[in-house]
């Protein structure tokens, strides 16, 4: 397990707050739709549900970090998961981010894009084509180079920032605050242990990023003493930012009428500063999940072009274009994302996207665990603090997540994980297939020679 010599720069100001950057995205804008009509439009449950999805990101960030750590290689999941576990495990891991995780969370946030726009220029018949097209639309534009990427990042991020701002701030100036905030906890007729599961599964969505905090380490002056500050002074603080927010619209709209809007962030904007207002908000909201679109498929097809060069897939995907960017990758991934897309199911595609990545968070949780036995003298730049503790709260919260979308959550949430699994396990004769094509060509250059 090799550890590559990174430019040891940034201390816990700097880690903290790309820590918030990677997590903050769209779906603060409008999961709180789902959760409160999981709640039958009671406030109460959902509120708790996002601290506790934050409580639990965190002990998920500590205990994947010690991983990141200590093995600082270029892949993410994947790798980890490849060296503690082996080949078939990682291909597998790279197979579910690849054909589940990525584009299902793209879709998600494209799906709610096209109905943003759709209701902005007036024409829900432009709901699909929005959809569609603001995918194609960007995997086109990350074919062109990093700097496109980049830039789009870039404007993006701040504008993702201003309709939080301002929503948080004008909402508690002008918002009545005479709704309730924390009774009921959910809707007579509805069981609050029967709920909380699919209240976390629906809050992670917002979460998620966390995976990508342990990759500083290696660029960390002291990751020992920094990282843990950053993880939970960073994740501590988004989970601040999404309570207050919640809190800001319920102080704008009941919970119950909140349920009703697929884009609550744009309910509220329009109630707090009129209809162009709320135009000119949702527009900042746009422009911030064509940010979140743009860094899933900028991330996202690097794991199938890792998976091109090891020869797990065809190998014209582990190719570079002119501009030395995966193209091939980035495009095969769009198009996945777009057959999702069609759909039109915001909630079903995040749900499915959290079910398939947490089965596997909970394997690098215990991965963490597994090295501590079997290698105790690998270098490890930072160790996760309250050790066993800490690991077993995530595993234990990981296999909570899981288990209940398979078991507990309803028929239509266990046939989508089913699904989940089977699409996860055609993984195992592609890669069965690959190891052997790829063994059956080396033997007859051998033989050739």
């Amino acid at each position: 397990m090799e550890k590559k010599q990174l430019q040891k720069n940034l201390g816990a100001a700097a880690a903290l707050s790309t820590v918030v950057g990677m997590v903050i995205g769209g779906g603060v804008f409008f999961k709180p739709q789902a959760v409160y009509e999981i709640t039958g439009g009671a406030p109460g449950l959902g509120m708790i549900a996002w601290v506790l999805a934050g409580i639990m990101t965190i002990t998920a960030g500590l205990t994947a970090a010690e991983v990141s750590a200590a093995i600082p290689k270029t892949g993410g999941m994947m790798v980890y998961i490849e060296e503690i576990y082996g080949k078939k495990l990682g291909f597998l891991t790279g197979w579910m981010q690849s054909v589940l995780f990525f584009p299902a969370t793209i879709a998600a946030i494209s799906v709610m894009f096209g109905q943003q726009a759709a209701i902005l220029l007036g024409n829900e018949s432009l709901v699909i084509p929005m959809t569609v097209g603001v995918i194609l639309l960007i995997g086109i534009l990350n074919t062109f180079g990093s700097k496109t990427s980049g830039a789009i990042q870039t404007v993006s991020t701040v504008c993702k920032l201003i309709p939080l701002v301002l929503i948080i701030v004008f909402g508690f100036i002008k918002g009545g605050g005479d709704n309730p905030i924390v009774q009921p906890l959910v809707a007579e007729g509805i069981s609050p242990t029967g709920v909380i599961g699919q209240l976390l599964v629906a809050i992670l969505f917002a979460y998620d990023g966390w995976i990508n905090v342990g990759t500083l380490a290696g660029e960390m002056k002291d990751p020992g003493k920094d990282l843990p500050k950053a993880i939970v002074g960073g994740l501590s603080l988004v989970m601040a930012v999404y309570v207050v927010i919640n809190l800001a619209y319920l102080w704008v709209l009941p919970a119950n009428e909140l349920a009703q809007y697929a884009s609550p962030a744009s309910a509220v904007a329009t109630e707090l500063f009129g209809p162009i207002g709320g135009k000119i908000i949702t527009v900042g909201i746009l422009i911030s999940v064509f940010g979140c679109i743009n860094g899933y498929l900028l991330t996202g097809p690097r794991i199938i072009y890792t998976l091109g060069q090891q020869k797990s897939i065809p190998v014209s995907f582990g190719k570079l274009n002119k501009n030395d960017v995966p193209a091939n990758a980035t495009l095969l991934m769009a198009v996945l994302a777009a057959l999702y897309a069609l759909s039109g199911q915001f909630n079903l595609l995040s749900d499915l996207s959290m079910f398939a990545v947490w089965s596997f968070y909970v394997l690098t949780f215990i991965g963490v665990m597994k090295l501590r036995k079997t290698h105790p003298n690998l270098h490890r730049p930072y160790k996760v603090p309250l050790y066993p503790i800490v690991p077993l709260i995530a595993i234990f919260s990981g296999l909570f997540v899981v288990l209940n979308q398979l078991f507990f959550a309803g028929a239509k949430s266990t046939m989508m994980s089913v699904g989940g699994v089977i699409v996860t396990l055609i993984g195992l004769p592609v890669y069965s297939y690959m190891t052997k094509k790829y063994a059956n060509s080396n033997n007859d250059i051998d033989k050739a020679a």
